[in-house]
């Protein structure tokens, strides 16, 4: 085996991708539950909702300067490339992602996407009982009532289904194709060629993450209290 070919302990998920992964679970966890509950859980419902947003305003901005395998320009692919790669693994002839493969990419837009229209749809939404949205003063009530319907009949629905899709997935991997998706998820590293891409992963890159994550809550801050 040459030199170039040697596995290496290869960092591809920095540790703010990796605090973010945990935080969101237990923030989105939170969320569902205390919104199933209701009443007087409300209040920390609406707490996590906003911790929720900072997190996905967090790896907007992360995924453009963090770390080598956290960007999306490394993992979001083109239409051509998903195509070329679902086909690939429909006679199992996919090779090993080292950071998210093209399906695993789509799947993080997915979540993305469908988090942030939740956690904005619940800032407009009313139960016309005793607690709204922050927002809702400030749109008309055909707005509010749009908003409330989706937040509780469409956008937990799509979300559960997306997080169900990618729990799936994780155990395809484990199980079908010998690959854990899980432990270098905690861990950080893979083993890798020696002369694979790793992610930077410095005191100075986790202070930034900490600076960046500090102005995404002052930016929900502003959002959830506009005047």
């Amino acid at each position: 085996m040459s030199i170039n070919h040697r596995l290496n302990a290869v960092r591809v998920w920095d540790l703010p991708t990796r605090v973010f992964h945990v935080l969101l679970l237990t923030s989105v966890a939170g969320m569902y539950l205390t919104g199933e509950i209701g009443d007087d859980w409300l209040g920390l419902h609406f707490l996590l909702g906003y911790a929720v947003l900072t997190l996905i305003l967090f790896r907007l901005v992360w995924g453009l300067i963090g770390g080598y395998w956290s960007r999306f320009s490394h993992f979001v692919s083109t239409p051509n490339h998903l195509l070329h790669y679902v086909r690939a693994l429909r006679t199992n002839k996919t090779a090993q992602a080292i950071g998210h493969n093209p399906l695993g990419g789509l799947s993080v837009l997915a979540m993305l996407v469908t988090l942030l229209l939740q956690v904005l749809s619940g800032l407009c939404s009313d139960d016309e009982i005793a607690t709204a949205g922050p927002w809702t003063a400030k749109i008309s009530n055909e707005w509010v009532s749009l908003a409330t319907h989706y937040h509780t009949e469409i956008g937990q629905v799509l979300l559960l289904l997306l997080i169900a899709l990618h729990v799936a997935s994780v155990l395809f991997y484990k199980f079908f194709k010998q690959e854990d998706l899980i432990t270098p998820m905690l861990k950080g590293d893979k083993a890798l060629p020696m002369d694979t891409p790793s992610s930077k992963d410095t005191a100075g890159t986790r202070a930034l993450a900490v600076v960046v994550l500090a102005g995404c809550a002052y930016v929900v801050y502003r959002l959830v209290n506009l005047t």
